[in-house]
């Protein structure tokens, strides 16, 4: 069993990525996803997450999960069920008693899925991914030890605390963090120049050959993308920082993944789940 502990004080004086910096080097693989669309009551809450305390990963056909407890547990999944089954049985497998307050509403799994885990759901090869890609996990999902939820509408801040019985508080040390104003800062440079795989005259192809196939009508849905990549040294914190200013979308997001990190900033709503129906609203 996991009981839940919530706390919410002001946070007027605050903000997100303020208060990502002042706990991210006490918490290592730590989360946070922004709303910048908080004018109304809704879309108005953002999140930090610390402290991983169960994870459900998915790479090579292979599902990992480790457990509150710190087992780990392996899964084939040709012999061991679907992706789906797997993590909903999962998910309801997090007994937690949040004492009945409201404030656990917040609580959850925060994590992602990549383009290519559609193996897992379709009958499609993405085929394999770029040699720089091939340590990170085709799904990731993670259910942290403490969360903060950070209300724009209301200027409140909510801190949730999950523990295992017998299990020792650190909600006051968490909130003497909060509460610090000083907080470390790193600088950030570019090594090198940026690099693909593609040159431009190839990408240029695949584009024709895109707008072939949607003269055609063969087609539904097409992304053309291709991968770059630079070699940095320093902060990549200061990239996500610069990426929120040139780009406020409502959804932004840093995962620290510890060796690897996946940042962005979206304007689609991935997922909306509303009196019992779940809806997606993609641009592409």
């Amino acid at each position: 069993m996991i009981y839940t502990r919530a706390t919410t004080v002001l946070a007027d004086l605050q903000t997100p990525v303020g208060i990502y910096l002042k706990v991210r080097d006490a918490f290592p693989e730590s989360v946070l996803l922004e709303s910048s669309d908080f004018h109304g009551n809704e879309n108005s809450v953002s999140f930090i997450g610390l402290h991983p305390m169960a994870r459900f990963e998915v790479k090579d056909h292979r599902v990992t999960l480790q457990h509150p407890s710190g087992t780990r547990e392996e899964l084939d999944l040709r012999v061991s069920g679907s992706v789906p089954v797997l993590l909903d049985r999962f998910v309801r497998s997090m007994r937690v008693d949040a004492g009945g307050d409201p404030a656990a509403y917040y609580n959850g799994f925060f994590g992602y899925t990549a383009y290519d885990a559609v193996r897992y759901f379709e009958h499609v090869d993405p085929g394999d991914p770029p040699p720089m890609m091939d340590a990170i996990p085709e799904m990731l999902y993670i259910f942290y030890r403490y969360l903060i939820a950070v209300n724009h509408f209301k200027n409140e801040m909510t801190i949730i605390e999950n523990r295992l019985e017998g299990e020792p508080s650190r909600m006051d040390e968490v909130l003497a963090m909060l509460g610090n104003r000083d907080y470390a800062s790193y600088n950030f440079s570019k090594v090198g120049r940026e690099q693909t795989a593609m040159s431009d005259l190839e990408y240029e192809t695949m584009v024709s050959r895109g707008v072939r196939h949607c003269r055609r009508g063969d087609v539904f849905q097409i992304v053309l993308s291709r991968c770059f990549w630079q070699r940095f040294s320093g902060d990549d914190f200061k990239v996500y920082r610069a990426l929120r200013s040139i780009n406020p979308s409502p959804y932004l997001f840093y995962f620290d993944l510890g060796s690897f990190r996946v940042f962005g900033s979206s304007p689609e709503t991935h997922c909306v789940v509303s009196r019992g129906k779940a809806y997606i609203d993609p641009i592409a």
